[in-house]
């Protein structure tokens, strides 16, 4: 199986896991709105919290197809025959993960700057937090593909992964929030940008080879 025959294969299948990215766009919406239900309907005091209240609905949403990113091709012995397949493992966790950000991380990337600026974020702030979202999605796929293969296996997986993968969710949230409300505040944005960056290519060039130990590890 060539690396295109598998992006082409685990996009479809990240389309098919219970609607796909319609899910996660509808529980990022859902977390929109009930925000002003709890802060209040000011829009003074939404404006405030609308770049990190936004980003932390992000990082959750983000969390819901990561379950089974491995464990449908563990279940049904998928993930051995890509093991013993001619790509190596690492490439297959990389693509996985590379499909999981197209397929769910993009879309959420175009709704984010319509969200924040539904909760009273400026117009002007849309570009850098789409921008923002987009980058750290991809920080998001990757660190969640790290949990999701350590989960690999395990009773509770969800909740196990979502353990793993909250506390490496933080810096991407802080440095992506931080941009944009630097940037409402007429302060620079660029260190954030740049800090938002350096994880997310971290997590890129990290996590496919600690992946796909943990999958060997569950398959031995």
């Amino acid at each position: 199986m060539s690396a295109g025959v598998l992006l082409r294969r685990e996009l479809a299948l990240a389309w098919g896991r219970g609607g796909g990215p319609l899910l996660a766009c509808a529980f990022y919406a859902g977390m929109a709105t009930l925000l002003p239900l709890a802060a209040g309907p000011s829009p003074r005091s939404l404006a405030v919290v609308a770049p990190g209240s936004a980003w932390a609905a992000l990082a959750l949403a983000s969390l819901l197809p990561l379950e089974r990113l491995f464990e449908r091709d563990f279940e049904d012995g998928a993930l051995d025959l890509l093991t013993l397949g001619p790509l190596p493992l690492e490439l297959v966790c990389a693509i996985k993960c590379l499909a999981q950000w197209l397929a769910t991380g993009a879309p959420l990337a175009v709704l984010a700057p319509v969200v924040s600026s539904a909760l009273g974020a400026p117009l002007s702030l849309m570009p850098l937090t789409f921008a923002c979202a987009l980058i750290g999605g991809l920080g998001f796929a990757f660190t969640g593909g790290l949990g999701a293969s350590l989960a690999l296996g395990s009773r509770r997986g969800g909740l196990l992964v979502a353990v793993i993968v909250l506390p490496l969710f933080a810096p991407p949230v802080i440095f992506g929030g931080g941009a944009v409300a630097a940037l409402a505040g007429g302060l620079g944005w660029t260190p954030g940008l740049l800090l938002l960056a350096a994880y997310s290519l971290a997590a890129v060039a990290l996590s496919p080879v600690a992946m796909a130990a943990a999958c060997r590890n569950a398959l031995s």
